[in-house]
């Protein structure tokens, strides 16, 4: 019994050390005082004064856009990806997965700066266009290894059984695979979505004046001193990523279930 009650005095410390200041700010983010010392009573004007502030506004269309196109592109590109690896041989795909581990260990910082210094060494214009290439390159290693396992868990006859029942190689990976190995292709989707709005540090290296995501301005603003409508800003991110997560964990326990009856 004493074990078990020190585990969970444990456990409940350590979630609230991590969970502590994410709560102050979301409590805070309806503060009708600007001081962070003091409660003056509760108010939504900071959630208000968030949505008319169009710098806010321009950066959160741009995170939206970056976000939506480069998981999109990175899933199609990902996804192709994966089924090509899960046919290669043994060393073949020893190497390639090591090449694909890369750009998720790598740090950040190192990825931001070599794509910066490639932009500039092409030619190529910092901007939109260089913010959604970085964006579709740092997600396209987690898109795969999300559709891997599933590609493994598949019947390996499944398709050669498609093509002896006359479907071409398009529509039996259209029709049998696809839909074997969509969840994993889901969960791959949302988690490139999520890295894309969460990121700070590849985007600070890629982008150009004049377009900036949600995680640049608050970076900005935060230099110039806290101002509330961040408190609101980053409430309303957690939100949306906890959302997200949510959505994925629900996805999964629901395969699990589906699994477990098929048993």
């Amino acid at each position: 019994m004493v074990n078990r009650s020190l585990k969970k005095i444990y456990a409940i410390l350590i979630y609230l050390f991590l969970y502590a200041p994410i709560i102050i700010l979301v409590v805070f983010s309806f503060n009708a005082s600007k001081s962070r010392g003091t409660w003056s009573g509760f108010t939504l004007k900071w959630y208000l004064e968030l949505f008319r502030d169009r710098q806010i506004m321009k950066s959160l269309y741009y995170t939206m856009l970056v976000a939506i196109l480069s998981s999109l592109i990175a899933t199609i590109i990902g996804t192709a990806a994966a089924i090509s690896i899960h046919k290669m041989k043994n060393f073949k795909k020893t190497i390639i997965m090591n090449l694909t581990y890369l750009p998720v260990v790598n740090p950040d910082i190192v990825t931001g700066l070599s794509l910066m210094i490639l932009f500039i060494f092409t030619r190529f214009p910092l901007g939109f266009i260089s913010l959604l290439l970085a964006h579709i390159t740092f997600n396209i290693p987690y898109v795969i290894l999300s559709v891997l396992p599933k590609l493994k868990q598949l019947d390996k006859h499944l398709y050669e059984a498609a093509l002896d029942l006359g479907a071409t190689p398009w529509y039996a990976y259209k029709k049998v695979i696809l839909p074997e190995i969509m969840p994993g292709i889901i969960t791959g989707l949302l988690l490139a979505f999520t890295l894309s709005v969460d990121d700070f540090v590849i985007s600070f290296f890629t982008t150009g004046s004049g377009v900036s995501t949600l995680s640049i301005t608050i970076y900005s603003m935060a230099r110039r001193g806290i101002n509330p409508k961040i408190n609101a800003l980053s409430t309303l991110l957690f939100l949306t990523v906890l959302l997200l997560l949510i959505i994925v964990n629900m996805r999964m326990s629901g395969e699990s279930t589906k699994k477990e009856r098929e048993i």
